[in-house]
Parts: C-alpha cells; sequence; structure tokens
C-alpha cells in the first residue's frame, strides 16, 4: 500500500511538500514511483515520476522547474516539493507504484494508488 499526506490550504505563490510512504508487499517490487493530480471534472494526470534504486525523474512540462520530485529509500517514501504553486494546481494528488522501470505519463502502469491528499491553492 501507499499512503498520502502533506496537503492543504496555500496560497500562489506558496510551497508544499507532498509525501508517499509505500509499506507491505509494495515494497518488495518497486521499480518506480509516480504522482499523479486529478482535478474536479478533470482526468487524472501525471505530474511527476522518479525511479527507486537509481532515482531517474521525469516531470510534466506544466510543472517543470517548480516541483521536485525525490526519495528516501531508507524510509519507503516518495517526496514531491511544490514551489511557486498557481491555483490550476488545485487537485487531489495521488501517489502509485510500478514494478516496471516506468517514470511515463500513463496512469494504467502505476498500481497501488493511495487516497490521495488535497492541495489547494487559492488567494
Amino acid at each position: 500500500q501507499v499512503a498520502e499526506s502533506g496537503g492543504g490550504l496555500v496560497q500562489p505563490g506558496d510551497s508544499l511538500r507532498l509525501s508517499c510512504e509505500a509499506s507491505g508487499r509494495t515494497l518488495i517490487s518497486i521499480g518506480a514511483m509516480g504522482w499523479f493530480r486529478q482535478a474536479p471534472g478533470k482526468e487524472r494526470e501525471f505530474v511527476a515520476a522518479i525511479t527507486w534504486r537509481t532515482g531517474y525523474t521525469n516531470y510534466a512540462d506544466s510543472v517543470k522547474g517548480r516541483f521536485t520530485v525525490s526519495k528516501d529509500n531508507a524510509k519507503n517514501t516518495m517526496y514531491l516539493q511544490m514551489n511557486s504553486l498557481l491555483p490550476e494546481d488545485t487537485a487531489v494528488y495521488y501517489c502509485g507504484t510500478t514494478d516496471e522501470l516506468y517514470i511515463g505519463r500513463l496512469s494504467s502502469k502505476y498500481y497501488s494508488w493511495g487516497q490521495g491528499t488535497q492541495v489547494t491553492v487559492s488567494s
């Protein structure tokens, strides 16, 4: 399983750090982990992903330069540092894992989704 945390209500330009902790059988074969988000009335979209052993990363164009994905293998946790937040970043953020070395945009490649954490950017 995975569990997301760290969401909240912030103002435009603020920062937040999300966490995604993996546990149980998920830990046995993680190849990569990814962050996705879903705004009301929209489809789930890719945000960022990272390979679990080597730390290779991939980002959606909309977050490049503002968001940073990282991991702490000792804590079985992936992070998403979000800076310069915009109102359009408002969404429920989910993390998922895959046993493949895949850091692409297809949500169908990931599994073990958590319950999500709400990020709201508003003045």
